[in-house]
């Protein structure tokens, strides 16, 4: 069967291969990698890498390499087939059964032409809401008295929908146009309202409420949230379910905070579109907001796309417990040893817009440090209306923490909070984990040995303190559509040596293999040691300009094509390691340069950011000189001509 690339392409980013990998090898942290004992030829001393920013494996002693799916071929004798239906069940996806048939390409093709037309109905609604805006003293009045400002409400893209049953007739032609309600902007009347020429009633959705335009990761509107301007009933009103949109995909506020939530290192989650908007303009800009509806597995996997730390903040009441209570659930299975969940409790007569306008930025940032740890709240939710001090309420707590237990990905924190929940109810974490086994048959393995009791430290193998530190490894792959192919085209290891330029970050006596070029040796250029960095360090992409993202963009084939390509997939997917990008690459025209671009990087040779900062550097010195060059006849004659001109020489002067 053929398996659809995109499919792949999310499989390769969700999976993780030292999880994958670490089932069947012992592996210890070795410098930016993990080491173990190979598992495909017998040796004493480990030289067996497994890469967690590249989602990689190579062995440098038999040289067997490749992703999750190929190990899972190599060590567990499955087929293509097989290796990708297993690690997909183990990330709760379904695979495609069927080969994709030319109706069915055609109709994927109309349904993305149909998102498309959708998001630009939308867009051009929420232009005329925005103009709505400026012309609505009343709705003027509630922003301000809400404390924000106009440059707020332009980063958001804030409108208003004004009073009356049909105002988007003004804005649409065609009001009868289908694509309205498809759209979620207009209302068709029940059957038998239909009005004196025999149509049915329609008007419009959102009326007499401040506009909240909804975003995707790639900046498309996709829906809107409207909020009443008094206390009328619904309060929000929200966009229905589209082919474009869905509530419990997506998050509000993602797309304008992307760049805040690395530099504050964690998102805060919150319950309303005025939070987020509110918090943004006092110093969070960090804030995205659950969409009326409780938090998802797809919302957590969605931010943590983006950051490895996530902050949930709820209403300290019963209903907040109870929305809490459901984001434990959907944050569970992503709460790897690297990874930070937690919750906070406001009191009961704030939210978190209240909250920051009377204790202040420095206060509120104070409240968010004491959040609660996912691993105190799960405790304390298992032990919810739990006597402890008796038998049955202990038994009780165990039967509850159970379930939350076996959500959680296999590692130190799982581990943790075993011995936790043991200690707890008083029995040994030995005994419990026996008791739980149906639920737990990971910690099985063909030793039988069984796990180490709390306070007892796992035996570790001989070698686990002398591992050697090895650099990472190139590769990329080929056809995953073909099995023969896909086993035959994994990346072979790079030799050693070699000559040429020297690339990014390598230390005095490194070497790479060359660049060749019809037959002659070259070292790497300029746009080629940005390009490596950028596929391999996809979140460097956000440390760049808007000036320097144009620059690069702009660049002529083959680079300018993939650096736009780039930030279209930092949109949609967020950072993903290369073996990801790798799938979604396929019949890109430039993937075979962008291939052989990583396969030349060199064991020991690091990205280094500083010297493609000077690179970029230099690339925008000779842009700003060539765009005077171009001006220059202009100057006498064009005052707009001259500024510029002026302005470039100011740049120049000043870099």
């Amino acid at each position: 069967m053929a398996i659809p690339q995109s499919f792949i392409q999310e499989l390769l980013a969700r999976a993780d291969v030292v999880d994958i990998v670490g089932r069947y090898v012992q592996l210890k942290k070795g410098g930016a990698n993990f080491m173990g004992l190979c598992p495909f030829h017998g040796e004493k001393s480990p030289s067996f890498s497994v890469s967690p920013s590249k989602q990689f494996y190579h062995c440098f002693g038999c040289g067997k390499n490749g992703n999750a799916i190929s190990f899972l071929m190599e060590h567990g004798g499955m087929t293509f087939v097989e290796a990708v239906k297993d690690l997909a069940q183990q990330y709760g996806l379904q695979v495609p059964e069927d080969d994709v048939s030319p109706q069915e390409r055609a109709r994927a093709a109309q349904a993305r032409e149909q998102q498309a037309t959708l998001t630009s109905v939308l867009e051009k609604a929420g232009i005329a809401y925005i103009k709505h805006l400026r012309n609505a003293p009343r709705a003027i009045d509630y922003l301000k008295g809400r404390g924000l400002s106009g440059e707020i409400a332009k980063t958001f893209g804030l409108g208003y929908a004004p009073e009356g049953w049909r105002a988007l007739a003004s804005v649409f032609p065609d009001y009868n146009d289908p694509l309205l309600v498809e759209s979620g902007l207009v209302i068709t009347g029940e059957p038998g309202e239909e009005n004196a020429q025999g149509e049915a009633k329609r008007y419009d959705r959102f009326r007499d409420r401040i506009m909240f335009p909804i975003r995707n990761v790639k900046g498309e509107c996709i829906g809107f949230g409207g909020r009443v301007l008094g206390d009328e009933k619904p309060k929000y009103l929200n966009s229905p379910e589209t082919p474009v949109f869905s509530k419990g995909r997506e998050l509000y506020g993602l797309f304008e905070a992307r760049t805040a939530l690395r530099e504050h290192g964690y998102a805060l989650v919150t319950e309303g579109y005025m939070d987020v908007v509110a918090l943004a303009q006092l110093g969070f800009a960090n804030a995205v907001a659950t969409l009326g509806t409780a938090c998802t597995a797809d919302h957590v996997q969605k931010l943590f796309r983006f950051t490895d730390a996530v902050v949930f903040s709820f209403d300290g009441d019963s209903a907040g417990r109870r929305a809490a209570r459901k984001a434990l659930d959907a944050a569970l299975p992503f709460a790897t040893d690297v990874r930070t969940v937690k919750f906070l409790f406001l009191p009961a007569e704030h939210d978190p817009d209240s909250y920051i306008r009377e204790h202040g930025q420095e206060g509120f940032a104070a409240y968010v440090a004491k959040a609660v740890p996912l691993s105190k709240f799960m405790l304390d939710a298992a032990g919810e209306g739990c006597d402890l001090d008796t038998a049955e309420g202990r038994a009780h707590m165990a039967s509850n923490a159970r379930p939350l237990w076996s959500l959680l990905p296999d590692g130190t924190l799982k581990h943790q909070l075993l011995a936790e929940i043991a200690d707890t109810v008083l029995i040994d974490s030995r005994e419990l984990l026996q008791i739980w086994q149906p639920a737990a048959p990971h910690y099985k393995n063909s030793s039988n040995s069984r796990p180490p009791g709390k306070g007892q430290r796992p035996k570790q193998p001989e070698y686990a303190d002398a591992v050697p530190h090895f650099e990472e490894f190139s590769g990329n792959f080929a056809d995953l559509h073909d099995e023969g192919a896909y086993a035959a085209s994994l990346p072979a290891p790079t030799a050693a040596g070699g000559s040429g330029g020297r690339s990014f970050g390598a230390k005095p006596g490194a070497s790479r293999p060359p660049r060749r070029i019809a037959g002659r040796v070259l070292p790497a250029g300029r746009e080629d040691r940005v390009l490596r960095l950028m596929l391999t360090d996809p979140q460097s992409w956000d440390k760049l300009s808007g000036e320097e993202h144009v620059l690069l963009s702009e660049l002529p084939a083959p680079h300018g094509p993939l650096f736009v390509w780039l930030e279209s997939q930092l949109h949609e997917h967020g950072p993903q390691p290369w073996a990801a990008l790798r799938e979604g690459l396929r019949e890109h025209p430039q993937e075979k340069y962008a291939v052989d671009q990583i396969a030349q990087l060199h064991e020991g040779i690091e990205c280094d950011w500083n010297e493609v900062r000077a690179i970029l550097d230099q690339l925008l010195k000779l842009k700003r000189q060539q765009e005077m060059v171009d001006l220059l006849p202009r100057v006498l004659a064009d005052p707009a001509a001259r500024q510029r001109y002026e302005e470039l020489s100011g740049l120049l002067k000043n870099s």
